[in-house]
């Protein structure tokens, strides 16, 4: 790679603010030629298979599929540059795989430094070997959620398990409840119940996760169900399988 030919990228960003301003840092590389934009993991798939680029821009926070999942679903592994929004602690794990990274808000410095690092892995022909380790790691990482991401007012900002007061299942995805505040993750229920402190956190009904610190108390119906209430008046229905589960939390 990097001779008379030219090097070619896949976009890959649910925001189109993310790809115009990848768009706009490659306008430096003239040896680069973008031969598609996706904005969906499920799109990125398709589309990076058909085309077999030799560097991929890719988002991790998308809908329907993120980036680690569109990974395991290519044929072949080009040279990738991620966007991420992941801590330090994460980071370590692209650094060891040879994988390059951009922590979202970046500058074109920082862009720099990743292509020339691109550049290099191009030139020697190198694998994007560790690629298993490298999902593995970031698994990990995504299974102690130390913290969300959350989308607000266009950015990514981190939220603590411990602020949200309820989950409810949205189809595939959930919606965290934060005081007046709504923020949609894809993850199943499933997923973060098996994720979620189990002591702060409890799932109360097929499509509710309640914190235990928000109820205020439970109240019975009338027809051998009950109804849970928070502190801040929100209502939520308690299933009778579940509240043979609370009854373990009253003292």
């Amino acid at each position: 790679m990097l001779n008379d030919d030219k090097i070619r990228a896949v976009l890959v960003d649910d925001e189109e603010l993310a790809r115009k301003l990848v768009r706009e840092y490659l306008s430096d590389y003239p040896q680069v030629e973008i031969v598609a934009e996706c904005s969906s993991g499920r799109e990125a798939v398709k589309r990076v298979n058909a085309l077999r680029p030799d560097l991929l821009f890719l988002d991790i926070q998308m809908p329907e599929l993120n980036g680690f999942q569109v990974l395991e679903r290519l044929e072949r592994i080009p040279c990738v540059i991620f966007s991420t929004a992941y801590d330090q602690y994460a980071i370590k794990a692209f650094e060891v795989n040879a994988l390059d990274y951009l922590l979202k808000p970046y500058d074109r410095e920082r862009f720099d430094e990743a292509m020339q690092r691109a550049f290099e892995r191009l030139r020697s022909r190198q694998p994007a070997e560790n690629l298993v380790a490298l999902l593995q790691a970031l698994q990990a990482e995504r299974d102690a959620p130390h913290r969300f991401w959350v989308r607000t007012a266009g950015c990514l900002k981190p939220l603590k398990p411990e602020a949200i007061d309820w989950i409810e299942a949205m189809d595939d995805y959930a919606c965290l409840h934060v005081g007046p505040e709504r923020h949609l993750v894809s993850q199943t229920m499933k997923e973060l119940e098996a994720k979620l402190d189990p002591r702060t956190f409890m799932r109360i009904h097929r499509s509710t996760i309640v914190n235990l610190d928000r109820i205020k108390e439970v109240r019975p119906v009338g027809d051998g169900s009950f109804r849970v209430f928070l502190k801040d008046g929100t209502r939520l229905s308690l299933s009778r399988s579940q509240a043979k589960k609370l009854k373990k939390y009253i003292v």
